[in-house]
């Protein structure tokens, strides 16, 4: 079955690159009258509507500089499909960043595992720029090794799968339950995912839906975005690592999985690496009193 569904795209000042994922997204080997492209232009200070909306989306501008960031976007952009077009009734979401690229087939595999009763669908997400430089290569061979070892696995597996930064699908289900996009941390993606394997859901996974991401090439741009998904992951785990660990003791291995995800490693090997180095010097003196105790 063929189902209808919204996209969701959040931008903000990306006037240079959403013309081409709406481009792409026009493109689809899908029935065109089951996919509508909704844009939030949020906080802009360019044309990012004007060219979003030349490209064909439906578009929203929001301005609101207490409640920034992405997920406070969605939620905004999501409650205005709910109210302006409730006639269309939407059986799922597409979520996308402005500057990624799709291919032709990408919605209609997506749709072939929604059908089969995923209620939470990830992409294949695969890199814009792989060949730009050492850094753009290390994050594009890391995001395959998250789609080919880890979410292609766990589907393998019949366990959940983890939502990965952009190009997945939510059921309008889900978030009816859930009251709308309620996730608001560092890592919106990764709460998203814990929060809904809490809940009992199973996030699919679809290799055959190629989704093309820009990749940072400097290293100042890739050291900031890691310190904030380190910073992401620590929240997730202060707010959801109980959960999880209740989880995971009743036999839910997709709790494990994603509390070994979320775990603060750099934080653990730190206490190992300190307490080691109290408790060597301690055992070395011990060992060397029970010595001269035997001599004497």
């Amino acid at each position: 079955k063929n189902h209808r569904f919204a996209v969701m795209i959040s931008a903000r000042n990306e006037s240079g690159v959403i013309a081409h994922l709406i481009d792409s997204l026009h493109k689809q080997n899908y029935p065109k009258e089951l996919l509508d492209i909704f844009v939030v232009a949020d906080n802009c200070t360019d044309n990012t509507a004007e060219v979003a909306k030349e490209a064909g989306a439906i578009v929203y501008e929001r301005f609101n500089q207490e409640q920034v960031g992405k997920g406070f976007a969605l939620n905004w952009l999501l409650n205005k499909i709910w109210t302006e077009h409730a006639d269309k009734q939407y059986e799922g979401y597409f979520v996308f960043d402005a500057d990624n690229v799709v291919l032709p087939s990408f919605v209609s595999s997506m749709n072939a595992v929604f059908d089969q009763g995923y209620r939470l669908v990830t992409s294949y997400r695969n890199s814009k720029n792989f060949g730009d430089n050492w850094i753009s290569a290390g994050y594009s061979i890391w995001f395959l090794r998250e789609a080919k070892f880890l979410n292609n696995a766990r589907m393998q597996l019949g366990t959940s799968c983890a939502v990965s930064g952009t190009g997945f699908l939510v059921s309008d289900e889900i978030f009816r339950r859930n009251g709308g996009w309620v996730h608001y941390l560092l890592t919106e993606d990764i709460e998203f995912t814990t929060d809904s394997i809490i809940k009992g859901e199973k996030v699919g996974y679809c290799a055959d839906a190629v989704l093309f991401d820009e990749q940072p090439d400097n290293f100042k741009t890739s050291y900031t975005q890691r310190l904030r998904w380190s910073k992401g992951f620590y929240q997730v785990f202060y707010y959801y690592g109980a959960k999880l660990l209740k989880g995971a003791f009743k036999g839910n291995f997709s709790c494990f999985d994603m509390l070994m995800t979320i775990s603060p490693a750099m934080l653990l090997t730190l206490f190992s690496a300190v307490l080691n180095a109290i408790a060597i010097p301690v055992c070395l003196f011990i060992d060397a009193q029970d010595t001269l105790r035997l001599l004497v």
